[in-house]
């Protein structure tokens, strides 16, 4: 990425934390970013379910999945920040705006996992987020999904799996003590993106966002 797009063009973003796109509804389109709940995950729902403890997967609980519990950081990276540390030109370049809430930061915690992050949506387009999370590529492939793969993005490794249905898309970037969790709802409704599918607009946005994060983070 040049130089010119530098952290001191910031875009003014919402602040919340990992944020989830409501699929299928007008507010998935242009206002659907919401505060991520304890057990609605749109796009990271069988490793949240199973690590942080929210109910039925097979992978079972927090308490019950003691490898990966204990082998979590107890904060998440600290090496970049998303939602101060993406330029606005990278948003820019996506048509991404802010949901317009703006606000507070709000580190969502289940257990021992952890994120913090921002989200962003298109005008009759997809609605992503991206987050800092101590949830670490060993801990994602514990969750088996079926059609999940692993490559590398800007020479980090990366697991992409479709977790919450056709439209969605989640990638984890492998970070120090965790990893920089992308989300994209993308509804074939959308307009503008309809016709992309969520794991491509994913691994587009990693493509923009991981060369920004410092070396050794």
């Amino acid at each position: 990425m040049s130089d010119t797009v530098a952290a001191s063009s910031r875009g003014r973003r919402s602040r919340s934390g990992p944020a989830v796109p409501i699929p299928g509804s007008a507010q998935g389109s242009e206002l659907g970013i919401v505060r991520r709940s304890a057990c609605v995950v749109v796009a990271g729902a069988s490793v949240v379910l199973a690590v942080a403890g929210c109910g039925t997967s097979p992978g079972g609980t927090a308490e019950s999945s003691g490898s990966a519990v204990t082998s979590a950081a107890p904060v998440v990276p600290s090496g970049f920040d998303p939602c101060t540390d993406i330029p606005q030109e990278v948003l820019d370049s996506e048509g991404l705006h802010s949901t317009g809430l703006d606000l507070d930061r709000d580190e969502m915690r289940r257990g021992d996992i952890a994120w913090s992050g921002c989200g962003w949506v298109m005008s009759d387009g997809y609605a992503a987020s991206v987050s800092a999370t101590n949830l670490t590529l060993d801990m994602v492939r514990e969750k088996v999904v079926p059609g999940s793969r692993e490559t590398a993005v800007n020479g980090r490794a990366v697991i992409i799996a479709q977790r919450g249905g056709p439209t969605s898309c989640t990638l984890n970037a492998e970070m120090v003590g965790g990893s920089l969790e992308f989300l994209v709802d993308n509804p074939p409704s959308n307009r503008i993106t309809g016709n992309q599918h969520p794991c491509d607009i994913a691994v587009r946005l990693a493509e923009k966002v991981l060369p920004l994060i410092p070396a050794g983070a």
